[in-house]
């Protein structure tokens, strides 16, 4: 399949797919980027995926300038909490997290829908009714269960992991309502463009901060090699497809779409990993699968199709 065909295809698929497709390559991010924590530190590992990210998109400069005429002093506060907050700051926060406790870094982004939910009702003004609590209710529930082997005896094996995990999907749901709210004024490639952009600059003053330049002298080919891998799969080619359907998809929605993050992450644990399920994770992850299918076969021109009203959301620029 050639570049061309393959982005014909990605922008007929149903918008809330895209997003779930999105998500779904994020489950490399943990394991990849594992191998590398212990080599450099997390600030580091993010500043060289924004670096990579930068130069690729280099492209895509201009046009990603000529958007930010049309940009509003809210679009540029939204574009400065989504480069700094969730770009930079949120993958800081979740690279730390997983070199101290992988798996509860991971389940804990189950928190990441309630917290969009609320932003989204706040800041886009998505007024949610009984059918979206139908699919929300769904996908949460069957992604809690995917996960806990026992889903009624689950803790936090330790606070530290567990809060910078918080702190990461804070921000990361934060950047899906904000990203959402940029569509009028963006397409998907320039608001990825702008992102990394963004969050480069943001990566070097935490690593300024933290006083850890000289541990780049320590990088090998091995390194830097893995850190390409990490910063052009999880990092462009996911972000690529997921603003796709994100411009053309309620935050609301976007948020549940999301959860094939950790159903991605459960099947790369089982095939890659050799972890196992029990019969009541196998129950969930079907569940979790049956609500995302769903919602992307559910026809977004359908009034109350995913039970969101929007009162303040408005069309996404021509791509």
């Amino acid at each position: 399949m050639t570049i061309a065909t393959a982005s014909r295809v990605v922008q007929r698929a149903p918008p809330v797919l895209l997003v779930a497709a999105g998500a779904a390559l994020w489950a490399t991010d943990g394991w990849l980027r594992i191998d590398l924590v212990g080599e450099l530190p997390a600030a580091v590992i993010v500043f060289m995926e924004h670096a990579i990210l930068v130069l690729v998109t280099m492209p895509l400069w201009r046009s990603a300038i000529q958007a930010t005429r049309r940009f509003a002093a809210g679009d540029w506060i939204s574009l400065l909490i989504i480069g700094v907050g969730a770009s930079a700051a949120a993958t800081v926060l979740f690279t730390m997290a997983i070199s101290n406790d992988f798996l509860t870094t991971v389940l804990l982004q189950k928190l990441q829908p309630l917290i969009a939910v609320l932003a989204a009702t706040i800041i886009l003004g998505e007024r949610l009714k009984p059918r979206y609590w139908l699919y929300f209710v769904t996908a949460a529930a069957g992604a809690w269960v995917m996960t806990f082997p026992d889903p009624l005896g689950v803790s936090a094996s330790e606070l530290g992991p567990a809060l910078l995990a918080v702190g990461a999907a804070s921000l990361w749901a934060l950047g899906t309502v904000l990203g959402r709210r940029m569509a009028p004024v963006t397409t998907p490639s320039q608001l990825m463009t702008l992102r990394f952009a963004v969050g480069m600059p943001a990566a070097a003053i935490i690593v300024s901060m933290r006083g850890e330049w000289g541990t780049l002298s320590t990088m090998t080919a091995s390194i830097l090699g893995n850190l390409i891998v990490l910063a052009l799969v999880p990092g462009l080619l996911a972000i690529w497809i997921y603003y796709r359907g994100l411009l053309r998809t309620p935050a609301s929605v976007a948020t549940l779409a999301e959860l094939a993050f950790p159903l991605a992450t459960v099947l790369i644990g089982y095939f890659a990993f050799d972890r196992t399920l029990d019969g009541s994770q196998w129950i969930g992850l079907f569940v979790l699968v049956g609500a995302i299918t769903a919602l992307g076969l559910a026809n977004p021109k359908e009034k109350d199709a995913y039970g969101i009203k929007l009162t303040r959301d408005r069309a996404p620029v021509d791509k």
